[in-house]
């Protein structure tokens, strides 16, 4: 057991752990053998030696009064004090004393023993710093290969020291993917089975997914200078994500899109074409579901009793419930409520500047929409 840090400092160098934590696994599995060599009723306590670089046993042995009872039941964890101090003349009660084991009696089985311990702990010490490895990385994109797919099509995909599953449920429509094919996913969970280890859950259907590939993407979501507030999917089919600008002169939906739409076309693409609209993000909510129905025009909106209330021409119905449904759904998916369609007089509807709602004008002018609508 002799300069034990030297071999410390080599698993720790060969696994890429910590070393005192590696340090803390091998005094915890030497407790652990001790316990099932002298016996688990004892109280063991280990250390590393700086100076000479060994590992050391140590039994614990409580001070009590000579009249304590659980000396006259012969339990060797307790010593009395008069004993002790034949040992130790400072020593007093309620103190522990220590005895030196030495390990050159444990033996071969004590060896093997501990052996098991070491490789065991090591081992959960490996799974744990892996799991917090992932556990930060939920949310965000990753690379890997696929090793397999089972006969439920679920994905398997090696993403370095880790093999993750991509559950069907989790795959955009009309998706397959071969062995060999490499997937761009985002983590969804991780989470530590206790049958079969640990889990990591991918998704390429989740909003956190398309959100990571705007990140990846667009360099100013990447600085912070433009926040992404909230995102809503209908995977491989359309998509809507709020945007906010955090600096003056940058145009959240403008740098978002790119260039003749290179960045977000781009994105597009990795999701199997799917249709994504950019939504300049406002605080006032009336604002933003107006601005979230796109591309209809919208009169009024008002708030009750957590529903959206929205007011249109008739000719802009259609273009705000969407193919299916789809549009007027992902508006309440992102901004969470109800939405309620109500046709409009085209008087109304004619008294705004053409392709302005009454919400966008009124965050420029208030009291023009006070005097159209009485106010939001």
């Amino acid at each position: 057991m002799e300069r034990i840090v030297d071999i410390i400092e080599s698993i720790a160098h060969e696994k890429g752990l910590d070393i005192n934590e590696v340090k803390n696994t091998v005094t915890v599995a030497l407790v652990k053998t001790a316990k099932k060599i002298y016996g688990s009723q004892y109280e063991y306590d280990a250390e590393i030696d700086p100076a000479t670089k060994a590992l050391k046993l140590y039994q614990k042995v409580l001070v009590v009064t000579p009249e304590d009872e659980r000396l006259q039941e012969g339990n060797e964890n307790f010593i009395a004090i008069k004993d002790a101090k034949e040992v130790d003349p400072e020593i007093e009660i309620g103190d522990e004393l220590t005895y030196e084991l030495p390990l050159d009696n444990l033996g071969r089985t004590a060896a093997a023993t501990l052996q098991k311990e070491l490789e065991y702990h090591i081992q959960r010490l490996l799974e744990n710093n892996i799991f917090e490895k992932y556990q930060k990385l939920v949310g965000k994109t990753v690379f890997g290969t696929v090793v397999r797919v089972d006969n439920d099509e679920n994905t398997y995909i090696e993403i370095d020291e880790i093999r993750a599953v991509l559950p069907r449920k989790n795959r955009i429509k009309g998706e397959k993917f071969k062995v060999g094919n490499v997937v761009k996913s985002v983590i969804r969970k991780v989470l530590i089975d206790k049958s079969q280890g640990m889990y990591v859950e991918l998704s390429r259907t989740s909003p956190k997914f398309l959100e990571s590939l705007l990140e990846l993407e667009v360099p100013e979501i990447k600085d912070g200078m433009i926040k992404i507030v909230g995102s809503a999917r209908i995977p491989g089919e359309r998509a809507k994500i709020a945007l906010l600008s955090l600096h003056p002169n940058i145009d959240a939906v403008g740098a978002t899109v790119g260039t003749k739409g290179v960045r977000i076309n781009a994105v597009s693409k990795e999701l199997h074409n799917e249709n994504i609209d950019c939504i300049e993000f406002s605080n006032v909510p009336e604002i933003f579901i107006a601005r979230t129905l796109a591309p209809a025009i919208i009169s009024n909106v008002k708030l009750q009793n957590g529903k959206a209330i929205v007011t249109l021409p008739s000719d802009q119905k259609s273009k705000a419930i969407g193919k299916n449904g789809i549009n007027i759904r992902l508006t309440s998916m992102l901004c969470g409520v109800e939405v309620e369609l109500h046709e409009s007089s085209s008087t109304a509807a004619s008294a705004l500047p053409s392709g302005e709602s009454a919400p966008e004008q009124a965050e420029r002018n208030p009291d023009a929409l006070k005097k159209l609508f009485g106010g939001l």
